[in-house]
């Protein structure tokens, strides 16, 4: 009988595939709930190491790809829970969709190291320039091709570090690159062989880099507006398979109208996203009333989470504000849609179907939607991973006569247990209130339920998966950042020059 013999020398494309893999999954472990953000350079470093000894643009990309099979396969596997817990697909199905994202998620960091490899020979000049400026580029292209998926960029994991300075400036991905920097300097300071001159270049950088966030942290780019205010967020822990069921809206009302009614003094109570399962229209008087009844008694504003009919058939996921100083409610409506569970793509009937996902087909929201007026400050509404968009939140400065003072979040994450979704989506709200210097006020149904200051740091938080209000005193405040001003138009075109000046610096003979 013929025998096969596989092996592996540690030069090999396959071994050090593996070990990108492996790296891929200590980069997904540096974002929360472990908030390791030097182990996010450490891991890029590691690939960027190993790409400098690619011999082909195809092998850079091989490992690239897998890296990214080991980041996202580790990161995002929380899906898999959606897809078949709550969505009632088939476990094999679900496994494959689950691991299928990934590995088109791990099409990026291929992309960027083959990129890299083609643009440039020279090793020192690849490591320094081309690869930060590619691997930035496939960060931001993921979170805006086929509407996105922004999730897990590489500057979150830098939420609590030193590079959070840098956000108000030059954004998420911003931080992306120069963490990408600091990576490839890491390794020209190490393999000192490689060039003494790169390697220098490298222990510059990163004193540069670290003591420029150290000075940033001390610059104030807002001032306070208004009095504080007396914050209640309600967490109401339904679980998912019970939201949409038999008696639901009596249940959802009877524990978050019990919660949300506990003594205390309150200028603004949130409730989490579509927190009554049905659409607006359809909301029973007596659920109307209490709400109604329960801002005049108080004197306070309410925001809750609601679907909206308009017109008969067309759907919109909502949040609705009324204020006892107000005539009339005020809404703001989802504009950026999560495809298979919010909207279906073309072509993908089929799979939609074969999940039991309420209201699935959903309609966007318009793009510019003024600020809610309540409690005497201007709350800028974002709903469930919208706020994964950080171009977009910004856009709700459109108008310089009534820019935000407040952001908050609506959120159900209930589709995804106490899986690491939830401090994962409680990460990407701080790099939010980093980049445009306000609090992220966060009302979910299971959690991250969270107040999140200005500097990025969480005031509070709620346990996960526990029925609970969450009272804080929030501060609004006023005044632009640099990244409220010009977005992400200067970390994109610091990397194009990147891109530029390595293939002139490092040009085939």
């Amino acid at each position: 009988m013929a025998r096969f013999h596989i092996t592996l020398r540690s030069d090999s494309l396959a071994t050090r595939s593996l070990q990108a893999a492996v790296l891929g999954v200590v980069h997904a472990l540096s974002f929360a709930p472990w908030d390791m953000w030097w182990l996010q350079l450490l891991a890029l470093a590691g690939l960027f190491a190993l790409a400098l000894r690619a011999p082909t643009s195809r092998s850079a990309a091989m490992l690239g790809f897998a890296f990214g099979v080991g980041w996202f396969t580790t990161g995002v596997s929380w899906v898999y829970i959606s897809l078949h817990v709550y969505g009632q697909m088939w476990a094999w199905l679900a496994g494959l969709a689950t691991a299928l994202f990934a590995a088109i998620l791990a099409l990026y960091p291929a992309a960027a190291l083959a990129l890299a490899h083609r643009c440039v020979a020279e090793p020192s000049v690849r490591l320094l320039l081309a690869l930060p400026a590619a691997w930035t580029a496939s960060e931001w292209l993921r979170g805006v091709v086929f509407t996105g998926f922004p999730w897990l960029a590489s500057g979150y994991a830098h939420a609590g570090g030193p590079l959070a300075p840098y956000a108000p400036l030059v954004g998420v991905y911003g931080i992306t690159l120069i963490g990408a920097v600091l990576s490839a300097a890491l390794v020209a300071a190490i393999q000192f062989r490689l060039s003494p001159r790169a390697a220098y270049a490298g222990a510059a950088l990163i004193a540069a880099l670290l003591l420029g966030g150290l000075q940033l942290g001390s610059v104030a780019w807002i001032q306070p507006f208004g009095k504080p205010l007396n914050v209640r967020l309600v967490q109401g822990n339904i679980p998912q398979d019970e939201k949409f069921g038999p008696g639901s809206v009596e249940r959802a009302h009877e524990v978050y109208f019990s919660l949300m009614s506990r003594p205390g003094a309150v200028d603004l109570v949130a409730l989490p996203e579509s927190v009554y399962p049905l659409p607006l229209g359809y909301l029973p008087n007596s659920v109307t009333r209490d709400l109604l009844d329960f801002v005049h008694a108080r004197n306070a504003a309410l925001v809750f989470g609601i679907f909206i009919e308009e017109p008969e058939h067309h759907y919109y996921n909502s949040a609705v504000g009324i204020a006892s100083d107000r005539q009339g409610a005020q809404r703001y409506s989802k504009r950026h849609l999560v495809p298979f569970g919010e909207f279906i793509p073309f072509g993908f009937r089929w799979f939609v179907d074969l999940m039991q996902m309420p209201i699935g087909d959903q309609d966007r929201g318009m793009r510019l939607q003024p600020p809610l007026e309540l409690a005497g400050q201007r709350i800028a509404v974002n709903i469930c991973y919208e706020d994964l968009f950080g171009a977009e939140i910004i856009e709700a400065w459109h108008d310089p006569q009534r820019t935000p003072t407040l952001l908050l979040n609506l959120s159900n994450l209930a589709w995804f247990d106490d899986s690491n979704a939830l401090p994962q989506h409680l990460q990407i709200a701080r790099l939010r209130a980093l980049e445009t210097g306000r609090p992220m006020l966060r009302a979910t149904n299971t959690g991250a339920t969270a107040v999140v200051g200005p500097r990025g740091e969480v005031v509070r938080v709620l346990p996960y998966n526990k029925a609970d209000v969450l009272d804080a005193e929030v501060q609004g405040y006023t005044g632009d950042t640099p990244f409220v001003r010009f977005g992400n138009l200067p970390a994109l075109g610091l990397a194009f020059a990147l891109l530029l000046a390595a293939r002139w610096f490092g040009r085939r003979p």
